[in-house]
C-alpha cells in the first residue's frame, strides 16, 4: 500500500473499531473485515482503495462505483476511496449497517 492508501485504510479501521469488535482477514488480493462473516473488503488500486460493503439493499448513491446483487437480500457495493476524507459520516453509516448484517 502507498502512504495515501495506508492513511485511508487506517481511517477505515478507526471508524470500524468505534462501531464494534471485528477481525482483519488478509487474502491474496484484499483484506476482509469480519465479525461472524465478512462485512467489508478492501482492495488496492493504482491510486485508490476499493471498499466493498455488504448491504441488505442497494444504496442509490453516486459514490457507489459498482453494485452486485449477491442474493435476494444481499448486495455487494463498491466504493472508490481516493483520500482519507472520503471515509466520512455517510460511509461510517454504511459500514455500521454492514457490520450489523454480519453480527
Amino acid at each position: 500500500m502507498t502512504a495515501p492508501q495506508l492513511a485511508i485504510y487506517e481511517r477505515i479501521l478507526a471508524v470500524v473499531k468505534a462501531i464494534g469488535p471485528f477481525k482483519e482477514d488478509p487474502k491474496k488480493t484484499s483484506i476482509h473485515l469480519t465479525r461472524t462473516s465478512a462485512f467489508a473488503g478492501v482492495a488496492t488500486r493504482k491510486d485508490a482503495l476499493m471498499l466493498t460493503i455488504k448491504s441488505a439493499t442497494d444504496i442509490p448513491s453516486p459514490r457507489i462505483a459498482k453494485r452486485e446483487r449477491a442474493s435476494a437480500h444481499r448486495w455487494h457495493l463498491e466504493v472508490r476511496l481516493e483520500k482519507p476524507s472520503d471515509v466520512d459520516r455517510e460511509l461510517k453509516e454504511w459500514l455500521k449497517k454492514a457490520m450489523e448484517l454480519s453480527a
